[in-house]
């Protein structure tokens, strides 16, 4: 079957955000690991590193909502690009002289936190003007199939290139990814109107709520946005601990760590090329229910690793449980979330979820590392596996009502057959 066309420019776009995939790939939890070789820190301080600087930059990308959805999307997404790429080459040059602190991680991790959440909610919105509605989940599947295909390939590279050539190595590359990212999306093109502004629309400071609002009065969002919280905090509070548990406590060498995580991804590419799929046979509802449930209960399995081969392949499959049932759910989710929004509150509404999330991931984390400093990272682990297990119980228990309607997009969606297919023909050429 030939792969269905989104157009030149949403070509563009996905050809920049993989590229920032890969970076990233590469860079895959190079913050731990140097916090970790480099620095010597505590599972506290590796625990705070994953906690501090997306709540700290939460906050800060607390009023960027607001500010993303009256502006134009693509230059502010250049921009958080830009942004992450200069931040994140302060690491490498502070290395160079010998001056590279665990302060300074953090100043940078807050930084990459709030860009990130910026770049999101600019980035939800503009897919939407790129696409029709009906094509958001074949191209959310995409970003999603693109993102564990990275994942599989970067982190193995980058733990040899870390072996080769040093600790901070993946920073780099995942910093000249960013600058990358930003010419693809220079090269989107086309003329992007600038989003009305009525006195309605001006940004107060209740309106900075908004995006909750929106999310907590809406039955179906406000269960999958709980759940997501929960689920999503408890995975990634699991990161560093693990880190601490693989490369010090169980010896394992940076690039078995990086293989790991890796090989697993296999799974996650499966599993978002089969979205668009088992949408079209169970539906929405049922994959949120089925799947939501499954990803929650591999993740205690984490709790029993061992050294040597046995625990390399434990890691190995409890990931790759995970990463199917998360690469199956989360296209899905996403095309829920901008189905069900308004087009004049997306950003708003994907900068709240980022913010939410992020705060869920740091107060876990930081929860994670005092009770890994207590008692041990093995334990702080077991318990998150046992808490997620609850998480099913937040999933909404019934079919929601029709998505949000475009009205923007009806022309487009009504052409005819015959004008969608010369469309077709000419992104081919």
């Amino acid at each position: 079957m030939a792969r269905r066309s989104l157009g030149r420019q949403f070509g563009w776009l996905w050809a920049a955000y993989a590229v920032s995939a890969y970076g990233s790939g590469l860079g895959f939890g190079a913050f731990p690991l140097i916090a970790v070789l480099v620095l010597h820190s505590s599972p506290g301080q590796v625990s705070a590193l994953s906690a501090v600087g997306p709540a700290v930059g939460a906050l800060i990308a607390l009023p960027l909502g607001p500010w993303v959805e009256f502006r134009r999307k693509r230059p502010v997404m250049i921009a958080m690009d830009l942004a992450r790429f200069a931040v994140m080459l302060t690491i490498p040059i502070a290395y160079a002289f010998g001056r590279l602190g665990f302060g300074q991680l953090l100043a940078v991790s807050t930084v990459i936190a709030a860009a990130k959440i910026a770049f999101n909610a600019a980035g939800g919105a503009y897919l939407r003007t790129l696409v029709r509605p009906a094509d958001l989940l074949v191209a959310n599947a995409r970003f999603e199939s693109t993102t564990w295909s990275s994942t599989a390939i970067g982190p193995p590279l980058g733990g040899a290139a870390i072996g080769l050539f040093g600790p901070v190595t993946t920073v780099v590359a995942d910093a000249l990814s960013y600058l990358c990212s930003a010419l693809g999306i220079t090269a989107v093109g086309g003329r992007e109107e600038h989003p009305p502004r009525t006195d309605a629309s001006r940004v107060r400071g209740g309106e900075l709520l908004d995006g909750w609002r929106h999310i907590l009065t809406h039955p179906g969002l406000r269960a999958l946005y709980l759940n997501n919280l929960l689920v999503s905090g408890l995975i990634m509070a699991t990161e560093p601990l693990l880190a601490v548990l693989l490369l010090r406590q169980l010896r394992f060498p940076p690039w078995q760590y990086g293989l790991a995580f890796a090989a697993p991804c296999v799974g996650g590419f499966v599993g978002s090329r089969l979205a668009r799929r088992v949408v079209a046979r169970y539906g929405q509802h049922r994959i949120f229910r089925t799947v939501g449930t499954l990803r929650a209960v591999w993740l205690i399995g984490l709790a029993f690793v061992r050294p040597g081969v046995a625990g390399l392949a434990t890691v190995m499959a409890v990931e790759l449980a995970i990463i199917i049932s998360m690469s199956l759910y989360s296209p899905v989710l996403a095309t829920y979330r901008l189905e069900h929004t308004p087009r004049d509150r997306i950003a708003r509404t994907l900068s709240a979820w980022s913010i939410s999330s992020s705060a869920a991931i740091a107060i876990l984390s930081a929860l994670g590392g005092l009770l890994a400093d207590a008692t041990s990272p093995r334990t702080a682990i077991a318990v998150a596996g046992v808490l997620i297990l609850a998480s099913p119980l937040l999933l909404p228990r019934r079919q929601d009502a029709a998505p949000v309607p475009d009205p923007e997009r009806a022309t487009a969606d009504s052409r005819p057959p015959a004008a969608e297919v010369a469309e077709d023909a000419e992104d081919a050429t």
